[in-house]
């Protein structure tokens, strides 16, 4: 049977398993024509192949129309998914911060709705599901708002989930959290040059609150078949402990942030047991698929296991595993850009207030203070280009948004330091007293003053020495509708595999980053348009429904199998995680 014989009976499959038809007709051809493993479900280049044409021509011959395929991704679309392909499903959501923290503040609560990529992503896919979101309860005022199960009904003013809070020790915290997560596993996976720091009462108190959220997620659950997301670093045992007590359900792992070759990896103590934890998951999400690919090489390097690459799964302790590669995104702000002022008037406001002049160019850096950001390497391109190119000085500032961030660490302490003594040797060498080459304002900003400094920027600078993704470049394209401005984006964040058009860098060439800089200053209007307006378009057709519905309709699709299988397997009850890969049946039927 030709390959075209197979992509129709693949289509039959799934569809007689009650897929969505955007679902059953992107798992064919993505498969094929994709670069990687992961299912992509919007309309893209791929639909332009002829092979793409020939799937939607055949699904019209079968009654489905073809424009269901050119979705777009919304929360309505998630609701759709969760109704159509996993009806009477709960979702819960496992994270380490809370997307709302009450502190109190002149005897009075105050609610913080904290600056983290992490809960930009996920809030609005909380909200869609309706689901339930656990997470550490750090607040001085969290206490003061949970009722007696520890829940609060979240947004304020309307609610539309339950955020279920728990509570560490400080002791618990300062092992778990500042310890084992962020001075072992961060700079272990980032490639900053920071030593990894590995204690075993950290690992201790790790494997303890991680066993705790388990707890909570059991606890919360209101059957034996929810989907749980567990997201990130600060969770790799997580899932392992969810599948020892519910079997049934699906866990979806999220990996935030880059994994490190085998070789990087084999440095922490506790290898094997993170591995194992990470493949109690059914599915396991990275940004991009070379952090994918670094997990598998981990995996067949020290645990015994079978690697099925071209089905990207791994078979570990009779379950298998699927490994994907999820791009994450944003929201797109329609509703916040609607409420902003339109560029010149964010341009106006931000001279006013930091007293720039009408005749210099602005550039901003926007992140938490942090050693894999590049920030430093930022200030050196910056202080080459004044070198080589003296007649940018008074003509150019640098303001650098720099959150507060882990500030009890030594490695924090010492970068905030190092930033401070460079900005003050920068503007001595290069300021005057009504011009000072750099700003640095180290404190949060609310997400809408964020996006005014995107607005009235002319270059946004993305150093990251190594990154998953990086939501701060998306965000400045998206908040861009003047389709102006330029983005300089490290060639080490996951965001560089889709943002093409960007000014790609290697933060570590400071003569490199410094040219590209001057490239910016003078690019013409006309080719910022023209960088701009497909970044855009990217970013939108590419937003964070279509992240989250891509890893639900796999779930469905796994779902959905391990029905299958209990109805076909006699009576035996196999894990829903047990997975004979489709299309290799499909092959196997025809050969």
């Amino acid at each position: 049977m030709s390959d075209y014989g197979i992509e129709v009976l693949w289509i039959l499959i799934l569809a007689s398993l009650g897929l969505s038809a955007v679902a059953v007709v992107f798992s064919v051809f993505q498969r094929r024509h994709s670069h990687t493993p992961a299912v992509a479900y919007a309309a893209g280049e791929d639909v332009a192949s002829e092979a793409a044409r020939k799937v939607l021509r055949e699904f019209e011959k079968n009654g489905h129309s073809a424009d269901a395929a050119l979705i777009t991704w919304s929360p309505d679309t998630l609701r759709k998914i969760l109704a159509d392909d996993l009806p009477e499903t709960q979702v819960i959501v496992v994270s380490n911060r809370e997307p709302y923290i009450h502190n109190i503040k002149d005897d009075s609560v105050e609610l913080l709705v904290p600056a983290s990529g992490l809960v930009s992503a996920l809030e609005p896919i909380t909200r869609a599901c309706a689901g339930t979101w656990i997470a550490y309860g750090g607040g001085t005022a969290d206490r003061l708002t949970v009722d007696k199960n520890d829940r609060i009904e979240v947004p304020p003013g309307n609610p539309s989930y339950a955020l279920r809070r728990v509570w560490l020790t400080e002791e618990e915290y300062q092992g778990y959290y500042l310890g084992f997560a962020n001075e072992g596993l961060w700079p272990l996976c980032h490639i900053a040059f920071t030593r990894p720091i590995f204690r075993a009462s950290d690992w201790e108190a790790y494997e303890a609150v991680n066993r705790k959220f388990a707890d909570t997620v059991v606890a919360e659950a209101r059957n034996e078949r929810p989907i749980v997301l567990v997201q990130d670093y600060h969770f790799a045992l997580l899932p392992r402990m969810i599948r020892e007590r519910l079997p049934e359900a699906i866990v979806i792992t999220f990996w935030h942030i880059p994994w490190p070759n085998s070789e990087v990896y084999s440095i922490c103590p506790w290898r094997e047991r993170i591995l194992e934890g990470l493949l109690g998951s059914s599915i396991i999400g990275f940004h991009t698929q070379f952090h994918a690919n670094n997990f598998a090489e981990s995996v067949d390097r020290f645990l015994e296991s079978r690697i099925e690459r071209a089905d990207a799964a791994i078979s570990y302790g009779g379950q298998t595993t699927l490994v994907h590669a999820y791009p994450i995104s944003i929201e797109w702000p329609a509703e916040l850009l609607a409420k902003l002022p339109d560029v010149d008037e964010c341009r106006a406001r931000l001279r006013e207030r930091f007293g720039l002049k009408e005749d210099v160019k602005l550039c901003v850096g926007v992140e938490r203070l942090d050693y894999t950001k590049g920030i430093l390497d930022r200030f050196r391109a910056l202080e080459e280009l004044f070198t080589r190119h003296p007649e940018w000085v008074g003509k150019l500032v640098l303001l650098q948004i720099a959150a507060p961030s882990r500030g009890t660490l030594p490695a924090y302490r010492q970068l905030h330091d190092e930033c401070r003594r460079y900005v003050e040797e920068l503007n001595q060498r290069y300021g005057s007293e009504d011009y000072s080459p750099v700003l640095m304002v180290d404190k949060h900003h609310p997400q809408e003053q964020v996006y005014e400094f995107y607005r009235a920027a002319d270059i946004c600078m993305v150093t990251s020495l190594h990154d998953g993704m990086n939501l701060v470049a998306k965000e400045f394209v998206a908040a861009r509708d003047d389709e102006q401005g330029v983005l300089l984006l490290s060639t080490f964040a996951g965001a560089s595999r889709e943002l093409l058009e960007a000014l790609i860098v290697n933060p570590y060439d400071t003569a490199m980053t410094s040219e590209a800089l001057l490239q910016a200053l003078t690019m013409t209007p006309e080719e910022q348009r023209e960088r701009m307006r497909p970044m855009r378009e990217m970013v939108r057709d590419n937003n964070v429904y279509r992240w989250a519905g891509s890893m639900l309709l796999d779930a469905a699709r796994l779902r959905k199998r391990g029905d299958l299988d209990r109805v076909t397997g006699n009576g035996e009850r196999p894990s829903n995680n047990n997975v004979i890969p489709m299309f290799e049946r499909a092959r196997k039927a025809v050969s």
